[in-house]
């Protein structure tokens, strides 16, 4: 789905005011106000189905290091890898997300989301999940079912965990320590920091001004078009491996010449949805047909 990118016009000596400015939206040519948004960051929370309440999605779990793994820290964003040794694999990528501070988790089934209460020991490797509950969608009965995946939480006794390589995997274990459950760790560290963009749309851009940083544990992009200061937000989600998506993306207004390639760039931001590491120095955006929409080399 395609996002609309915003321009920010900023007069000479303007001061910007966060609680309320104007906006001009450039797919539809309208100016409209942030009003009464008093600095709340929407990119910052996620909207669940009518019948549940909205989850605001924690900073706190951008990042995750494997120190806190190695002391049995439980947070953050986990894809469902396994469950009683099947493929995890249902009508959506089954994931669970584990917020420390509210002593509770979040997800999806395969079919439904689900939320609930969790609470973990790291000094005997206990682990439980209590009072969860879920949206009662009609689900298919391909892949892993809902029913399978909320029965082993049910099971959930111990966890464990291991590293291999780049990637964390945590295993949740049932009252005999018997496996019912794995999960591997959504990790973007990888895209923190700053870089250059060197190509778009496999065209190489020659300009060392395009550029880009960003923030991973804050959930922020921001960067230079090589004509005018980009803004906007990061998002993460577990349709599959390394799934990103940019939003709100806002530029000031300078004309800019063509060969500037501008509006190419915004484009390319808004249409990458995965991202890949090609070497230590470089990663891949690449849209939601496998086709790589940007190179970026880090400075």
């Amino acid at each position: 789905m395609k996002k609309n990118i915003l321009l920010l016009t900023l007069a000479a000596g303007a001061v910007l005011s966060l609680g309320s400015c104007s906006l001009f939206n450039k797919a539809t040519g309208k100016t409209g106000s942030t009003g009464g948004s008093e600095g709340k960051d929407v990119s910052q929370e996620a909207v669940l189905p009518h019948d549940r309440q909205h989850i605001a999605v924690k900073k706190e779990l951008k990042t995750y290091t494997p120190e806190e793994l190695g002391k049995g820290v439980v947070k953050g964003d986990w894809a469902i890898e396994t469950v009683n040794g099947k493929n995890a694999v249902g009508e959506k990528a089954p994931f669970l997300k584990f917020v420390p501070s509210e002593k509770m988790v979040y997800g999806n089934n395969g079919c439904n989301v689900l939320n609930g209460s969790y609470k973990y020991n790291p000094a005997d490797s206990t682990i439980s999940f209590s009072n969860m509950a879920s949206t009662m969608m009609m689900c298919a009965k391909e892949g892993i079912t809902d029913y399978e995946i909320n029965h082993a939480l049910d099971a959930v006794r111990y966890y464990t965990w291991e590293i291999k390589g780049s990637d964390y995997y945590l295993y949740l274990l049932n009252a005999n320590k018997r496996q019912v459950m794995s999960l591997m760790h959504q990790n973007f560290d990888f895209l923190n920091g700053s870089w250059q963009v060197t190509a778009i749309n496999e065209k190489k851009v020659d300009n060392p001004d395009v550029q880009l940083v960003i923030d991973v544990p804050e959930g922020k992009v921001h960067g230079n078009t090589g004509c005018n200061i980009l803004n906007g937000a990061f998002e993460t989600d577990m349709e599959a491996a390394n799934s990103i998506s940019f939003s709100a993306l806002i530029t000031t207004r300078m004309a800019c010449p063509p060969e500037y390639n501008e509006t190419e760039f915004l484009v390319a931001l808004e249409e990458a949805s995965t991202a890949k590491p090609i070497s230590p120095t470089e990663v891949i955006f690449l849209d939601s047909q496998g086709k790589q929409v940007l190179r970026l080399t880090r400075i």
